[in-house]
């Protein structure tokens, strides 16, 4: 059974994208810093690190929303009950055999977990939408010259939102596997349509395998005015 702190809502277990990906698990909930108790992360079984215990209500209710959804779904994915930590670079420490991501932010939370033979690796990312001012401002930060081509103005919050969520869920599918970090500058997002598919291309070195010019599928869908992508290697 789920030990859901008071700040969460009940977990989903669902795949809102539009294309499967068969053997991954993806389970969300709501959650409100608000209604974060002093025994949440006790009532979770969730360690507290130092510094957690030291952040703000909304950082720590992000973080013990992220952790329990991705409990969750490695226990819907092999029974495993565990709870993922995290490295110094804030990044999940995922079980050995395990390709996982974790996303949040405002009030949404979710997880996404799949056995290494399924993928070599896997990004999950939750953005608002900006709005078209804001992206106006933002995009020579996120798109590269030829995007910034390709970009359809009419639909400028979602077309430089999404850019920006689609790289972020490639930085989180490829850093594990490569240890190397990379900008917005280093990938581009080739193509998107209306039916949640996207296709990017890598613009560095990352490894001899994750090369410049190499292409990956991405996926995303639009709710409630957030935007949730997904890139799998």
């Amino acid at each position: 059974m789920d030990r859901l702190p008071t700040c969460c809502t009940p977990l989903q277990h669902h795949w809102p994208l539009p294309q499967p990906l068969p053997g991954a698990v993806l389970v969300s909930c709501a959650f409100d810093p608000k209604r974060l108790a002093a025994d949440d992360f006790q009532r979770a079984g969730i360690a507290q690190s130092p510094s957690l215990q030291r952040s703000v209500a909304k950082r720590q209710a992000e973080y013990l929303a992220g952790r329990v959804c991705a409990r969750a779904a490695l226990q819907r994915l092999d029974g495993r009950d565990y709870v993922p930590d995290s490295h110094e670079d804030r990044s999940p420490v995922w079980p050995v055999g395990i390709r996982g991501s974790i996303t949040h932010g405002q009030g949404w939370a979710a997880a996404v977990v799949a056995h290494e033979g399924a993928c070599q690796g896997i990004g999950l990312d939750q953005e608002s939408l900006l709005d078209d001012e804001r992206a106006e401002r933002l995009a020579g930060e996120i798109l590269t010259a030829d995007e910034l081509q390709r970009l359809d103005r009419s639909r400028i919050g979602l077309g430089v939102t999404l850019t920006f969520s689609l790289k972020e869920s490639l930085f989180k599918a490829l850093y594990p596997l490569t240890l190397k970090r990379f900008y917005f500058e280093h990938a581009e997002v080739l193509e998107w349509d209306a039916t949640g598919h996207a296709r990017l291309r890598l613009l560095t070195d990352l490894s001899s395998e994750w090369h410049h010019g190499r292409e990956l599928d991405g996926q995303f869908c639009l709710q409630d005015g957030h935007l949730l992508s997904l890139v799998s290697a």
